[in-house]
């Protein structure tokens, strides 16, 4: 992704999911990548199933385990690597968790679990980098919200609230530090084939399932492909597959006439629900 020399990138929620993927498109690229996740055991496994695809014998893959809910320790972990490894040149905060229910159903603990991983895990990383970046002048962060992060969908109540917050946490940072040199990229992925859609999958309200309709899950590959093409070319926005992009510029579009839309939906979808 960055020539000349061999640039180094740190994935949070990299030992599964499109954390995994990137980590393999990067690699590939030429990059020294570090995953960041809780599970030492699944970093280990991820880190032997990385290493043969280097195309470099120097390439590194280093691991870090820790939790990025909790600051002071993500912190240090995070300056101690970067005092020897260096400040990285790419940073993605793929790290999430998702729990979809009604929204009177779902527990207050709930809530503040998704917005501390999705959304404090998000700016902890970053604010735990960012002065080596503004010292050194360049960067990029890559922050990964979801489709729910630009409308509300039915049934997502804690999960859209924690990555509309990506969202807006993302549009103030992409001002604040082009100035300073860093590049900011948000990324809107669709359902993704990964282990957290298969934990959601018996949790979904029946009106959620309608509303997804027949859309077909991306592979976390295609949607990593997508995100590094779109970083590469210094997009701010990134939105994977067809139907991400359709239906954002529709959202954008219609503006509030998207609610009478997803009334509709609902209503439909209640009504199926009543004749089963």
């Amino acid at each position: 992704m960055m020539p000349d020399k061999r640039s180094l990138a740190l994935i949070t929620g990299g030992s599964s999911g499109i954390g995994l993927a990137l980590a393999k498109a990067l690699l590939r690229d030429g990059m020294d990548i570090c995953l960041l996740a809780r599970d030492e055991e699944k970093l280990n496994h991820a880190k032997t199933e990385l290493s043969p695809l280097k195309i470099e014998k120097a390439q590194n893959i280093y691991t870090l385990s820790c939790d990025v809910t909790d600051y002071e320790r993500l912190n240090a972990v995070l300056n101690q690597w970067a005092q020897v490894s260096g400040i990285p040149d790419l940073v993605i905060n793929s790290a999430g968790i998702t729990y979809p229910g009604y929204f009177q159903e779902l527990e207050i603990d709930i809530f503040k679990r998704l917005m501390d991983v999705n959304y404090f895990g998000t700016l902890y990383v970053i604010k735990s980098l960012i002065y080596g970046m503004i010292a050194r002048g360049s960067g990029k962060i890559v922050n990964i919200s979801s489709q729910a992060g630009f409308i509300g969908v039915f049934g997502y109540s804690a999960y859209s609230a924690s990555k509309y917050a990506v969202r807006g946490l993302s549009d103030v940072l992409r001002a604040e530090l082009k100035p300073l040199g860093i590049q900011v990229s948000i990324v809107f992925p669709p359902d993704t084939q990964t282990p957290q859609l298969d934990f959601e999958a018996p949790l979904k309200p029946i009106e959620t399932k309608e509303i997804a309709g027949s859309s077909s899950a991306m592979t976390a590959d295609a949607v990593a492909e997508a995100i590094f093409k779109g970083v590469r070319k210094g997009r701010y926005v990134i939105l994977p597959g067809m139907e991400g992009k359709l239906f954002y510029r529709l959202t954008n579009i219609l503006g509030n006439l998207t609610y009478p839309i997803m009334d509709l939906m609902v209503r439909k979808a209640q009504k199926k629900k009543l004749k089963q």
